[in-house]
């Protein structure tokens, strides 16, 4: 199964009002672990990047200038995300709708929203009440986060997989015991469990074993520890 953990930066908070789209970062997982493959593009967003926005990402008109707009970039972004990955998004909505305005400018596909897991609404559903942002989940799974001065797409995209993984379950979720038939290993007979040759010393003191009787006297005939007893003599 490929996932991709995915991240934007933006000049401000609505596509439909003329905020665009700066950054984009992404990491591969592939059956929950990351391949080391990754995407990262910054974007002209052809226009002038409001203070307030500069002062989250860091990221200035000059700097930008130079990097190449959407349209130059939209299609190695959906080769990178593929036909059918899914895509691991923190606030998904969001950053959706950002991509989704911006790849329908362009005459490329957009994406359907049944692609995108969010894993702020993943967080909530984990841990109802508490806080749900990147940086809260970081201090809840111990997930060093003290290069996140600025918002970046793509160290944000690596922190957030780190986080996604730990959300369903750990580092390795997949890691189940085999239910099916073993694998032979030299013997024609599969193993199986046998009685021990020396039963197990027991730990229970004459006292604990009279309270012990004395409680189950007080439960009746139907007591499950006489119908134990019973079958086992």
């Amino acid at each position: 199964m490929r996932e991709i953990v995915l991240d934007t930066e933006t000049t401000g908070l609505d596509p439909l009002t003329g905020d665009r789209i700066v950054e984009i970062g992404g990491v591969e997982l592939l059956n929950h672990m990351p391949t080391g493959r990754t995407y990262h593009q910054y974007i002209n967003p052809e226009r002038m990047m409001p203070k307030e926005a500069f002062e989250v990402h860091g990221l200035g008109d000059d700097f930008l200038r130079d990097k190449p707009v959407f349209r130059a970039v939209g299609q190695a972004f959906l080769d990178f995300v593929g036909d059918d990955s899914q895509l691991i998004i923190h606030n998904a909505p969001f950053d959706m709708k950002f991509l989704n305005v911006e790849l329908e400018k362009v005459g490329l596909p957009t994406i359907p929203m049944h692609r995108a897991t969010d894993t702020v609404q993943m967080a909530r559903k984990k841990f109802p009440g508490s806080p749900a942002s990147l940086d809260a989940l970081c201090r809840r799974f111990g997930i060093d986060n003290s290069a996140r001065t600025k918002h970046g797409a793509l160290l944000d995209s690596e922190i957030l997989a780190e986080v996604y993984l730990e959300l369903i379950g750990g580092r390795q979720p997949d890691l189940v015991l085999a239910t099916g038939p073993r694998q032979q290993s030299g013997t024609q007979d599969e193993w199986r469990p046998r009685p021990r040759p020396v039963p197990l010393a027991s730990r229970i003191t004459e006292s604990e074993a009279a309270a012990h009787a004395a409680f189950v006297a007080k439960l009746g005939d139907g007591a499950i520890w006489l119908k134990r007893q019973e079958t086992s003599v």
